[in-house]
């Protein structure tokens, strides 16, 4: 008696969500080594195992995949210090010290990313403020604050503007001396200056 034969399985095809994932980790991997201008879409395709006409499905270009590196950076800034933002606070300048703490914590343990994806393409662009969701969130923050009854604040948006900038110029303090003991002493710096201003 023959035993029927039994079907050799087929390879098991990647989702479409799992190629595009790939294809950016791949990508931002290399733009990390060897610099966005120095990386092809050859390159990406063949260190994430996929063919050139999956890029195009995925991405139009190499510069719409920075767009959606730089896209996932900032969605994962924001749920993090959205995050932080849930945490259990005594009054409001703890609350800012979480959002603070965490916003520095991102950008000082993730420097090299940040740059290559925000500053070593193009200049920084005087309409970085708009449209900007840290910006934004900042801004509700400022404005819950308003309803709770506990700040005061004529201009939301330009507050958060300014809390925005204050926490990048100290991120870069703390990347550039090289201190990074030193951020929860500016995460309180901030916290405390703003809940001031606000108060």
């Amino acid at each position: 008696m023959t035993l029927p034969l039994t079907p050799t399985p087929r390879p098991r095809r990647r989702a479409p969500k799992e190629r595009r994932l790939e294809l950016m980790n791949a990508a931002q991997t290399l733009f990390l080594e060897k610099g966005i201008q120095h990386t092809s879409v050859d390159d990406i395709v063949m260190a994430a195992d996929v063919a050139k006409g999956t890029f195009y499905v995925h991405f139009g270009s190499k510069d719409i995949l920075l767009m959606a590196l730089q896209q996932r950076f900032i969605d994962d800034f924001c749920v993090r210090t959205h995050h932080a933002l849930q945490q259990p606070y005594s009054d409001w300048t703890e609350r800012l010290l979480h959002w603070f703490e965490t916003a520095l914590g991102c950008l000082t343990h993730q420097e090299l990313l940040h740059d290559m994806l925000f500053h070593d393409i193009h200049p920084a662009s005087r309409s970085l403020m708009q449209n900007n969701p840290v910006v934004d969130q900042l801004q509700q923050l400022i404005l819950d604050g308003l309803n709770a009854g506990v700040w005061q604040c004529d201009h939301p948006q330009e507050m958060a503007i300014m809390m925005f900038q204050s926490m990048h110029g100290l991120a870069d303090k703390l990347i550039s001396t090289q201190s990074p003991q030193q951020l929860p002493v500016l995460a309180a710096l901030l916290a405390n200056t703003f809940s001031a201003a606000l108060a």
